[in-house]
């Protein structure tokens, strides 16, 4: 589904999966600077949007997810994760329930895969699942945004669901594309499931560990795998922000190898954008031995490197992680 806001003078439509929404209306830098200033909104009407409604819903959610959410108290945000039986993340969800339905948020193109899966789980519960992406939209800006469904977000931004039909600038805000929205996004090491991650990513390599997985509940799909990593060993490896060469004038693109000296993959890029602030930036998922103080090239791309997910992460470590003015839903 286009947005209607594509018809706004200046817009260019973003890349795959985004497509659907603008990158940019014609002054990319501007919009970003007004963005993190609390003045512009951006559109990502382009996310899936579904409800889980029903008596059980809750009790139901959290036998499936890694996140607690049984007692989860109305209009608090969480994110949680759908894990595959061998712990691969499947999912990346943000949630929250008005005392009477949970919403939540998916990457584009995913709510009707998720909600095939949910509502063939039901079995004799009282809960109803649906796609409702059709009626309902997601828009992320400041806090004074309308609507009662709002997440925390990166640099002090909130994401609100709001009726489809409504979608249009909020009064006072200028639209900023989504290449504002993702420097943002990736200057404060939060990573985006699809594109910083792959098929065989785990919760402990993206962070998730402290935001989405709750490691003191019952079990869930996938839970084993969680439970061994963070009781006897590692993940594989470890999600870095890249501080990229600024005198390249291209950017490196999702799925570009990473290498050490030597020609060497270690790992691949996921997503890239350049910052009115920092320059040229990526987040990149690399192994997890690979030394913190090592320069590497990021699609040919000379880069620094900043620890976001320790290399001690696991094995009972205090995860720490290195985020930069995110709020934590």
């Amino acid at each position: 589904m286009k947005s209607p806001l594509l018809q706004t003078p200046g817009a260019v439509a973003a890349d795959a999966p985004d497509q659907d929404i603008a990158a940019h209306y014609g002054e990319p830098m501007h919009e970003q600077s007004e963005l993190e200033a609390g003045t512009a909104f951006t559109d990502r009407s382009n996310r899936g949007v579904f409800t889980v409604t029903g008596p059980d819903r809750l009790k139901w959610l959290h036998s499936l997810l890694s996140q607690h959410v049984q007692d989860l108290a109305p209009f608090t945000p969480t994110q949680a994760l759908l894990l595959s039986p061998n712990g691969h993340v499947e999912h990346h969800m943000h949630l929250v329930d008005d005392g009477e339905t949970v919403w939540g948020h998916v990457e584009p193109g995913e709510a009707p895969a998720l909600v095939e899966f949910l509502d063939r789980m039901r079995f004799m519960l009282r809960v109803e699942v649906a796609d409702v992406t059709e009626q309902y939209a997601v828009i992320t800006g400041p806090a004074a945004l309308p609507g009662e469904l709002a997440f925390p977000d990166v640099a002090g931004l909130v994401t609100r669901i709001v009726a489809r039909e409504a979608l249009a600038a909020p009064e006072g805000l200028r639209p900023a594309g989504l290449w504002a929205y993702e420097a943002l996004r990736i200057a404060a090491h939060v990573p985006r499931f699809g594109l910083d991650t792959d098929h065989r990513t785990i919760p402990h390599e993206m962070g998730w560990i402290e935001d989405a997985v709750h490691l003191n509940k019952g079990c869930y799909r996938g839970q084993e795998t969680v439970a061994r990593v963070h009781n006897l060993g590692r993940p594989p490896r470890r999600l870095v922000f890249l501080h990229l060469d600024g005198s390249v004038d291209r950017l490196p693109a999702q799925g570009d190898p990473v290498e050490i000296p030597g020609g060497r993959t270690i790992g691949f890029v996921g997503t890239a954008a350049r910052h009115h602030e920092l320059g040229p930036v990526a987040l990149a998922l690399v192994k997890r031995n690979t030394p913190v103080d090592v320069e590497l090239l990021a699609g040919g791309v000379a880069a620094a490197q900043e620890v976001v997910v320790s290399p001690d992460t696991g094995a009972n470590v205090k995860i720490e992680l290195r985020r930069q003015g995110a709020n934590r839903a």
